[in-house]
């Protein structure tokens, strides 16, 4: 699955959903790509910090800043390209019906033929491992022709997979039989096309293209592996159409060394003891009962090994060994029980998941290191299978919301000191304000200040030139003024003739002083006014807004505190929830891990059941009859209860 992401990555910044160059400004030399989209400046702040924290692989960032500004509306400028990034950025994370909705209403004709291809190619591949084969077979075949030839060819690979998982064996034939790709494609499409022949029971045909893959010569550890299945193919498909002579060269070509080893082994036994050569079948029979118990084709090789020396007469070592298989199924069965209640502790889980330590939501994680407990020896097959693969990241994906909802729950906290410090704010603020505005006489001043412009008119009206002199000025002018209403009142005494013309004198310079600088003066005046009517003005804004705010405050507070109150509520309502289904998917899970210890033990106990009965029989006819007659019957384990061939699927991750 690292490959998709290894190839999604590209077309992430290629065209499907960073529509743009991500740079303030594009470079007038670069020219844009013709498959994407139409190249644009970043117009929108928001939607810069989405694409920071994407080219950041932090997705889900990304994804939770895109939708908190899509909800505000802060990305007026490129809403669809915004879409695009956000289907996208669903799909990486398996989040498929999300990407599917937003694909389906914005990928259309005006979108680029690459861009539309490639959405619906990565669409159907993510359906098709999470099992929605209908889903994803629509979505494949909305993909023209007209792209790479590795993945067109990997899509009809896809598709061919679809039908046989459907047992439509027929069109998968015909679909495989004329798929054309690169070389190391073509080897899947002959080994699912020899599968396919086989479920239909044209095994002739069959042989050519699964005897084509087991010979052919690689070093590649991946086609080794393919090789081998196919040589594991041919080898069983022959052994139940009673062919032992040609099975047995076929499983011998399969490696000692590689995965299906132990199958193999079982074949070329069973293909000699097909052949009546028991002899020769103990070989590889008793090298694969050397091998660990927990493989199928060893606990079977715990049966065939005193079958084949009981069809050899030696009654005494087949009693031996069928002792010996009891004893070890029984072990077995018990270490099975103990692994049973182990999963049902509920633990499994946290186990699987302790050395988790990358804290990212990604849909492309994969349980790499099984945890040394008991059951882990059993569930090796099981946690490589996808149904569990699936349903872990699933629970992996619900303990990391968790923890983000644990996280964001804290954040909101903060919000609850911030309310409060605003409230102890306003509590410690109230009463000097309050002291403030009582001490402050607003209609007083205005009243003053509206004598003090009527006092200005009277003085222009009246031009009283003394009244707008500096103290000093007004202080002579008034003596000057006694002085007058003295010789007023002597004007028959001749001793005040001399101070007569001087008081005249005196009195002429001031008063040219006081009226060449009264307009002046009456302007300045004026002036002062003025501002003091725009400070009186401007504190009873300010008065209002106190009062205002004084009686706003606490119902802004209380407005504050209640949004607060409802995003925990919402975030503890989404914790029960997350609990609730992470409850529910560790129980699935289990139920996934007891079901194959369960099949693992039922089969265990039908294996001993039979060496059991076996035993008996030996006892029997040792008693009885003959002690070297061998059984007529052969045990249940015949090469046509073998497994059957399954269809294979092309590993996620191409060399």
């Amino acid at each position: 699955m690292q490959g998709l992401i290894n190839t999604l990555r590209p077309l992430l910044l290629g065209g499907l959903l960073l529509a743009v160059p991500f740079a303030a400004s594009p470079a007038k030399n670069v020219k844009p790509d013709p498959n994407g989209l139409a190249p644009h400046e970043v117009q929108d702040l928001a939607y810069g910090d989405v694409l920071f924290y994407f080219f950041e692989d932090d997705y889900f960032d990304s994804i939770t800043r895109l939708l908190a500004a899509r909800q505000l509306g802060r990305i007026p400028h490129t809403p669809e390209e915004a879409e695009l990034l956000l289907g996208g950025l669903y799909l990486s994370l398996g989040e498929h019906v999300e990407a599917g909705r937003i694909f389906e209403a914005l990928l259309n004709k005006n979108t680029s033929e690459f861009v539309r291809n490639r959405a619906w190619f990565y669409l159907g591949k993510v359906w098709y491992q999470r099992g929605y084969l209908e889903e994803s077979e629509r979505a494949l075949r909305q993909v023209s022709d007209k792209m790479d030839p590795r993945i067109n060819a990997e899509r009809y690979m896809l598709l061919a997979q679809l039908m046989m998982r459907q047992g439509r064996y027929d069109e998968a034939i015909t679909a495989l039989g004329s798929w054309h790709g690169p070389p190391d494609w073509t080897a899947y499409a002959q080994f699912n096309l020899g599968v396919a022949l086989v479920r239909r029971d044209r095994l002739a045909e069959a042989i050519t293209y699964l005897d084509r893959i087991g010979n052919m010569q690689t070093r590649s550890e991946e086609l080794l592996a393919l090789k081998d299945k196919a040589n594991l193919a041919l080898g069983f498909a022959l052994l139940q159409a009673q062919r032992a002579a040609e099975a047995k060269p076929i499983l011998q070509r399969v490696r000692l060394e590689g995965p299906y080893s132990s199958k193999a082994l079982l074949g070329v036994g069973w293909a000699d003891a097909g052949m009546g050569d028991f002899k020769r079948a103990l070989v590889p029979w008793l090298a694969l009962r050397k091998r660990s118990l927990l493989d199928s084709a060893v606990q079977e090789s715990f049966l065939t090994v005193p079958y084949a020396y009981a069809q050899l007469s030696a009654m005494g070592q087949a009693a031996e060994f069928y002792n010996s298989a009891i004893e070890s199924f029984d072990g077995e069965r018990k270490r099975i029980d103990d692994s049973i209640e182990g999963i049902r502790s509920g633990k499994l889980l946290d186990r699987l998941l302790n050395d988790d330590k990358k804290d990212t939501l990604t849909w492309y994680w994969q349980l790499t290191t099984v945890p040394n407990a008991p059951e882990s020896r059993y569930l090796y097959a099981l946690l490589a299978s996808n149904e569990f693969q699936e349903g872990l990241k699933n629970y992996r994906e619900l303990n990391f919301m968790s923890r983000n909802l644990e996280d964001w729950r804290g954040d909101v906290s903060a919000y609850d000191d911030m309310i409060d410090t605003r409230q102890e704010a306003y509590n410690r603020r109230v009463p000097k304000a309050n002291a403030v505005l009582a001490a402050t006489d607003l209609d007083g001043l205005t009243q003053k200040r509206v004598d003090f412009e009527s006092r200005i008119n009277e003085i222009e009206k009246s031009n009283d030139v003394a009244a707008l002199g500096t103290p000093e000025e007004q202080q002579t002018w008034a003596r000057l003024k006694r002085i007058e209403e003295y010789l007023a009142a002597h004007p028959d005494d001749p001793d005040l003739n001399e101070m007569r013309d001087t008081h005249r004198l005196m009195k002429g310079v001031m008063y040219w002083r006081l009226s060449e600088s009264f307009k002046a003066r009456l302007w300045n005046e004026r002036r002062s006014v003025k501002e003091l009517a725009g400070h009186l003005k401007e504190t009873q804004k300010r008065a209002v807004s106190v009062r205002q705010a004084l009686a706003g405050t606490p119902l802004t507070t209380g407005g504050y505190a209640s949004r607060v109150a409802a995003v925990r509520a919402r975030i503890d309502q989404l914790l029960d929830r997350m609990a609730d289904v992470s409850q529910r998917q560790n129980l699935f899970l289990q139920s996934l891990a007891i079901r194959q210890l369960e099949a693992q033990k039922q089969r265990i106990e039908t294996y001993e059941l039979q060496a059991r009965y076996e035993l008996a029989a030996i006892y029997d006819r040792t008693s009885n009859g003959p002690s070297n007659a061998p059984p007529k019957t052969a045990p249940s384990v015949p090469p046509n209860t073998a497994p059957s061939v399954p269809p294979d699927a092309p590993p996620q991750a191409k060399p």
